[in-house]
């Protein structure tokens, strides 16, 4: 398996729409290209990505229309993909107005694929009701009613250029309800079901960031299965937010005061995904030492 992400673009949308210009953008930033691979060869290609010895890190692949059957195929595909956590994959759809296309048919005089003996629009409009469910589940959606060739290329290198990437974090933030709760937050769970350190006497002044405290938050079976399913969500939903496109992701995590059971969490969670992503950790009411 390789050592780090490796990136799979799928680059598909409208015919006309701009695919080959697309696909020429990303062999100028680095990407291997394929045009045009069945859908039931992608597994095959997934094994040569996995492969270690070939050294390929940045993948695009061009789907164009084949009919209903065709999509049904990659559809499966896509699914299998998802199932690849060492690929980071997204799904680029490019489109443009029927009236544009039309357009472009008829300039390049090439007959649409749907209708090669009639008319383009309605082969465009039939196109458009297969398409519709690949287009829900792209992650970037790129208009080209408007965009010269030119004017295209410049805008997949400004998304996909890795020097103008942005960093993606993920930030961890302990609160306490009675403190109310954090406005910025995109998640938010309650831990006040757990068993709270507070209650016992000699941790009242201390913190979820001391070991003592941590142990006892740690230490019931409510909190170990909590725990686990927490992370397993985690696991599946931060790599989602990512393709989303979200440079940031604020969990915040809430017992009642934000002093003990929220920190030593918040803190957990921190730790586990500092290893595959950038991490930070705040404990907004961690000095607020007031009577629960």
């Amino acid at each position: 398996m390789p050592g780090e992400e490796t990136k799979l673009v799928i680059i598909t949308g409208m015919s006309g729409a701009g695919k080959t210009v697309a696909i020429q953008s990303f062999e100028d930033l680095g990407y291997y290209c394929v045009d045009n691979l069945p859908p039931t060869l992608i597994p095959k290609f997934l094994e040569f990505m996995k492969d270690s010895t070939n050294n390929i890190k940045k993948v695009a692949l061009v789907i164009d229309l084949r009919g209903r059957e065709f999509f049904e195929e990659l559809y499966n595909s896509l699914d299998a993909i998802l199932n690849e956590d060492w690929l980071e994959e997204q799904i680029l759809f490019l489109d443009a107005k029927d009236q544009v296309l039309v357009s472009r048919y008829k300039e390049t005089r090439r007959s649409h694929p749907l209708n090669i003996s009639g008319l383009p629009l309605k082969g465009i409009q039939e196109e458009r009701v297969i398409m519709d469910e690949l287009r829900g589940r792209a992650q970037r959606i790129i208009d080209t009613s408007d965009l010269k060739p030119k004017a295209l290329r410049e805008k997949i290198h400004q998304l996909y250029s890795e020097e103008k990437e942005t960093l993606f974090s993920v930030h961890f933030v302990s609160f306490g309800f009675k403190h109310g709760v954090p406005i910025d937050a995109d998640v938010m769970f309650d831990v006040r079901f757990l068993p709270n350190p507070f209650y016992v006497e000699h941790m009242r002044s201390l913190t979820g960031l001391d070991k003592e405290v941590a142990d006892y938050v740690f230490k019931w079976k409510e909190t170990e299965m909590f725990k686990q399913k927490l992370l397993e969500l985690l696991q599946f939903t931060i790599p989602l937010y990512k393709k989303e496109g979200k440079s940031q992701i604020v969990i915040a995590i809430g017992c009642t005061g934000g002093q003990h059971r929220s920190v030593a969490l918040s803190e957990y969670f921190a730790k586990e995904f500092s290893s595959s992503v950038k991490t930070y950790v705040t404990h907004r009411d961690i000095e607020k030492r007031k009577v629960d």
